[in-house]
């Protein structure tokens, strides 16, 4: 059949050659996104329940309402924004500042690349057991550490379970883990900076600073920026890390949309709620989506 499509296609001039190629992509997303995504869209407008999900009753915007009148939905859609935010900042600061160092000539250069990718590929399960063991006040490194370091409150303390101090400790372990898919990336795009113009700077008795600024960073900026695009997006729905670290809590210190969107669905058994804080959360990543091409074209135009 599909060799019959093909010499259809080739009498015909190759028109229809490229849909023919981007179907397969279009007919699985449609199947496995597309109709997952109606189907979660129609029951955040229900009062579902995970035990009965074939009786349901059409409450309107009566979920909406109810996430934004409570304070916790409003301090979930808080903390997840500043989670967000300190992740892609420092992910991609840590990664730029890394593969500006591996992109040097040195010695062991090849190694230090390799290894600067194990956090990566490490399983966000593994790493968030391994750091919660870390994190224990007893027998953990990070408290051994702050205490020989005359950091006495801070190591005697199990981060974990301090209010104050859970949100740091996950981002802690989210950016060790994140940073060097940012750095691999980085490193491919400082490697396609032209070597003349950077000769040309350093003709012009330019700075490493200024020659930065003229020369590397125009030309992996679009690469930055696709990265933070990506990095918001992930971390809008980073769910395995958070909630095997912290799930959620304590008190709701780390409560991000995805964990609340979990509990409402299979520790509350909510379906309904649990779809609409779903419809919110891609809401905001359309929003970040619509926001991130909007810039892009303002630079592509300045820069015409």
């Amino acid at each position: 059949m599909a060799q019959q499509l093909l010499e259809r296609n080739a009498r015909t001039g190759g028109r229809w050659t490229p849909y023919f190629f981007v179907a397969p992509a279009v007919v699985y997303m449609l199947l496995f996104q597309g109709y997952p995504l109606l189907q979660e869209f129609r029951l955040s407008f229900t009062e579902t329940s995970l035990l009965s999900p074939n009786q349901s009753r059409f409450v309107g915007f009566g979920n909406y309402l109810q996430l934004f009148s409570t304070g916790d939905f409003r301090r979930t859609l808080m903390i997840t924004a500043l989670y967000t935010l300190a992740s892609v900042v420092f992910s991609i600061g840590l990664g730029l500042a890394t593969a500006l160092l591996l992109n040097q000539q040195m010695r062991g250069r090849g190694i230090a690349r390799a290894l600067v990718t194990i956090p990566w590929a490490a399983p966000p399960v593994a790493v968030a057991l391994i750091f919660s063991w870390m994190y224990n006040a007893q027998y953990g490194i990070f408290g051994h550490a702050l205490r020989h370091l005359g950091f006495g409150r801070l190591g005697s303390e199990n981060w974990l379970d301090s209010p104050s101090l859970a949100l740091p400790a996950v981002l802690l372990t989210t950016v060790w883990q994140i940073f060097p898919f940012s750095s691999v990336v980085f490193l491919a795009a400082l490697q396609g900076v032209s070597p003349e113009l950077r000769e040309a700077a350093i003709i012009d008795k330019a700075d490493r600073l200024n020659a930065y600024k003229a020369v590397v960073w125009p030309t992996i900026r679009p690469t930055v920026m696709l990265i933070a695009l990506f990095t918001t997006i992930w971390s809008l729905r980073r769910f395995d890390l958070i909630w095997v670290l912290t799930q959620g809590g304590p008190v709701g210190a780390t409560n991000t949309l995805v964990t609340e969107l979990y509990r409402q669905g299979f520790v509350y058994r909510e379906l309904g709620s649990a779809a609409a804080i779903g419809m919110v959360g891609i809401a905001i990543s359309f929003i970040v989506t619509f926001a991130y091409f909007k810039v892009m074209q303002r630079a592509e135009r300045t820069r015409e």
